[in-house]
């Protein structure tokens, strides 16, 4: 990041603090949607002088503010109430049309676009909305299509840099297909989450919230274990797995396309997110970052213990480990 779009960006966030901490209509505003739809976000975004302590070289205002989702019902209103409802059910309508879209993982983004930059829209058909995030090539296509469908001005890089805040603020509750399970599929998304919202490199991190540097972060095997140790439906991590355990296969030329499988160079884990992509924590970079896989110094390709894959991935391991005599004629008439 250039120190132009560093600045910027800080700007930003400062902005979007200030405005919430000293604008009770659009902090309330903000805290009914995101409040009560994504309540893993409030703690952070609720309370500006948390985001402005982070920021660090500004004095933060001084706001008296703790949310208790009960009593600022209670006390809303009947105007407030029905703005509320009205954004609630706007909210909820959403999740469903972008789930029956089958872009469940982007609920976070359509309801921030929604939310933030609705207020005037009439008319609003959430299922028509989904559609432009099902059929969009990228986010700045995305942010085209919606500005064109909606006569709105939304800044592609503004957005994305408010919006990268608020994923890295959470753990995307969208983008698991079972949270019951630790699966190769939702491992995936997983890495895929992390290098979208941001996350940095740092040793001993698996993930959580750092307290003292402020964003979400891993090391290289903490990307993996972060996965095995959260727990979806209590929104928190465990210490239950505390050693990545791992299986080597083959050379990653022979690993089957499935969404999931990890890579190792010797020292470090990739995990393998589809497209011929793969993400891990750099040490070098400092953050989480996706390349493709022949970019990549990879080795082998590998299973992690404790995580649930698919049979093709079953077959794939027994046919290499356990080669026929059919398999190993073949090898040897094209050489190898």
């Amino acid at each position: 990041m250039t120190e132009a779009i560093a600045a910027a960006a800080k700007a930003l966030l400062k902005k979007l603090a200030i405005d919430l901490a000293l604008d009770k209509d659009k902090r309330n505003k903000f805290l009914m949607i995101v409040g009560s739809i994504v309540v893993g976000l409030i703690f952070l975004l609720m309370t500006p002088i948390v985001v402005l302590s982070s920021l660090g070289s500004i004095e933060p205002p001084t706001v008296e503010f703790e949310f208790n989702e009960s009593d600022f019902l209670n006390n809303m209103d009947e105007e407030s109430q029905l703005k509320f409802d009205n954004i609630f059910n706007q909210g909820q309508a959403i999740e469903y049309a972008m789930n029956n879209a089958d872009v469940r993982n982007q609920t976070i983004k359509a309801q921030l676009i929604y939310m933030s930059f609705f207020e005037n829209v009439q008319h609003f058909d959430a299922e028509s909305y989904a559609n432009l995030f099902a059929i969009a090539p990228d986010d700045e296509t995305l942010i085209n299509a919606i500005n064109s469908n909606y006569d709105l001005e939304i800044n592609f890089e503004d957005f994305m840099r408010t919006y990268i805040f608020v994923m890295n603020a959470t753990i995307n509750p969208y983008m698991f297909t079972d949270s019951e399970s630790k699966n190769s599929v939702d491992l995936a998304a997983w890495a895929e989450n992390a290098y979208l919202s941001g996350w940095s490199y740092y040793e001993g991190c698996f993930g959580e919230m750092d307290k003292e540097l402020r964003y979400r972060c891993s090391d290289n095997v903490g990307l993996i274990m972060g996965y095995l140790r959260y727990m979806p439906s209590e929104k928190s991590f465990n210490t239950d797995v505390d050693t990545l355990i791992y299986n080597e296969i083959g050379e990653p030329d022979t690993m089957p396309d499935v969404a999931g499988i990890g890579f190792f160079d010797g020292n470090n884990f990739g995990v393998y997110v589809g497209n011929g992509d793969a993400v891990f924590a750099s040490y070098d970079k400092g953050r989480i970052v996706k390349s493709h896989v022949a970019e990549g110094n990879w080795i082998s390709w590998c299973t992690f213990e404790g995580i649930n894959y698919p049979q093709e991935v079953d077959d794939k391991i027994n046919e290499i480990q356990n080669p026929t005599e059919e398999n190993t004629e073949e090898e040897n008439e094209n050489g190898e």
